[in-house]
């Protein structure tokens, strides 16, 4: 390892070891999942909670707020008895790109994988394979099932509208999959807040959840010099961190992005780059720590 990347993994390291992820808990999506105690909703409000965290935090979660609220405290049994004639009424309204129909396929999509696996975990481990590299060919198998369910039933027809796609992305048309890469970190990685809850699949077959805040400190921090966020952008980042930490790269993933999510990063504001926590300087250091103490209350 080189020096850089010493002074790079001491830094993050003691970020990682000092964050309070317990107070950051409630502005993002996996407060969601963290309401439940039975892994078999765990795992479905956080697939739902995942599918529609995009956009802006405060604007997402009320989407998601709607959904569970009509599941009677209990989504895995209430999507696995979801019938979309009778209960596809109960959610009639849209979120962005979703139309209310896509957001009951969406739904109803949950309702045939629980019906055909049992569990969302078992419909995804059918396409995971050991020798994989990354999650890349299992998620695009988990995807291709999907997209192969008919939606007649919501639709009328068997077809797949772009409101619905755009739930489902795949890393063979090169999106870097950022809300499925983040419901399988939750589920898979046992650390932290993160819940632990799928086995079978090392921590360091994940890919990091790509957004906007996490592609933007990577490129700060010299983990890509890529300008797409893409798959590949994604899996070089990842890549970038597993020379940190080769068997729990993605343990760095919430902290980082919430240190954009929260405003923390300056980055593009004048001496904003200067006085971040990253450059290592003890009083920067100082007084981005106060200021992410005050963010996090």
């Amino acid at each position: 390892m080189t020096r850089e990347k010493q002074r790079l993994k001491k830094i993050l390291d003691k970020y990682y070891r000092e964050y309070n992820f317990k107070r950051r808990i409630p502005h993002d999506p996996i407060e969601f999942p963290h309401r439940y105690k039975n892994p078999e909703d765990i795992e479905v409000s956080g697939f739902i909670a995942s599918c529609l965290a995009y956009g802006k935090v405060e604007l997402f979660k009320p989407v998601v707020e709607k959904i569970l609220s009509r599941t009677g405290g209990n989504p895995h049994a209430f999507f696995l008895d979801f019938d979309a004639k009778r209960d596809g009424p109960l959610f009639s309204f849209k979120y962005r790109f979703n139309e209310s129909r896509d957001i009951v396929c969406l739904l109803f999509i949950i309702h045939k994988l629980l019906v055909k696996y049992s569990s969302l975990n078992n419909a995804f481990m059918r396409h995971y394979r050991s020798r994989d590299e990354n999650m890349a060919n299992a998620i695009s198998g988990f995807i291709n099932d999907i997209m192969s369910i008919n939606t007649m039933k919501v639709y009328r027809e068997n077809i797949h509208p772009p409101g619905l796609t755009q739930l489902f992305p795949s890393p063979v048309n090169g999106s870097a999959c950022k809300r499925m890469n983040l419901f399988l970190r939750w589920m898979i990685r046992h650390r932290d807040i993160d819940f632990g809850i799928w086995d079978g699949i090392p921590e360091n077959k994940l890919v990091i959840p790509l957004d906007t805040h996490i592609a933007r400190i990577a490129r700060c921090l010299g983990l890509t010099s890529r300008r797409s966020s893409d798959w590949k952008t994604a899996v070089e980042i990842t890549d970038a961190l597993k020379t940190l930490d080769p068997e729990d790269p993605l343990k760095y993933d919430f902290a980082l992005c919430h240190h954009g999510i929260s405003g923390l990063c300056k980055q593009g504001v004048d001496e904003g780059c200067r006085q971040c926590r990253f450059s290592g300087s003890p009083q920067t250091v100082r007084e981005t720590e106060l200021r992410l103490s005050s963010v996090q209350q």
